[in-house]
């Protein structure tokens, strides 16, 4: 699949089955975000592969997040149980974090935009692969519990959670985009 076909056809795939991923997919996935740009070649990205009961971390920092400030026993318990199987919906999940570079010279809104690019060169290559694949996002990703779980210092975080499996959709999703000449200013002179 060439790239301009893969950009345009690749979709966030949110239901996927639990059919093992092979780990020479993931890893093929892992080195398309280290081609990823980035300013004074710092690759300021770190992955964690969660796969089988390797998941259930991330469930209970998901339910501890979910769940915090909640008085109520009952709602409580029902927020831990939903919040403790959302890392099952997908057989793996790359959380993706960024590390920013400590220099004078590498501004950090930087590391975090060369980060992004990692995750859409992984979106495009699960797509290339035939893998379906979503990148979540949210509240809880950039929450301190996220941070310990990861064991994050200081200006690192989790930038989101990339769910990977082979699609289990039934139609093709379409997508309508605004096109490139509304959202474009021509500076010719």
């Amino acid at each position: 699949m060439d790239v301009l076909t893969a950009i345009k056809t690749r979709r966030s795939i949110p239901l996927v089955k639990e059919d093992a991923v092979p780990k020479e997919l993931i890893e093929t996935i892992l080195e398309a975000g280290t081609w990823a740009p980035c300013h004074y070649r710092t690759e300021p990205w770190q992955f964690f592969v969660l796969t089988g009961i390797g998941r259930k971390k991330l469930g209970e920092a998901l339910a501890d997040i979910a769940t915090e400030g909640v008085t109520d026993q009952v709602e409580a318990e029902n927020k831990r149980l939903k919040a403790e199987q959302k890392p099952f919906r997908a057989p793996v999940i790359i959380a993706v974090a960024a590390k920013p570079t400590i220099n004078e010279k590498v501004i950090v809104k930087e590391e975090f935009a060369a980060v992004s690019s990692a995750v859409q060169n992984m979106l495009l290559a699960a797509h290339a692969l035939g893998l379906g694949a979503i990148w979540r996002t949210g509240k809880p990703a950039y929450h301190d519990r996220m941070k310990q779980l990861f064991s994050l210092q200081g200006q690192e975080e989790i930038v989101g959670f990339i769910y990977i499996g082979y699609p289990n959709v039934k139609k093709e999703l379409k997508v309508k985009r605004i096109r490139y000449d509304q959202k474009t200013v021509w500076m010719e002179e």
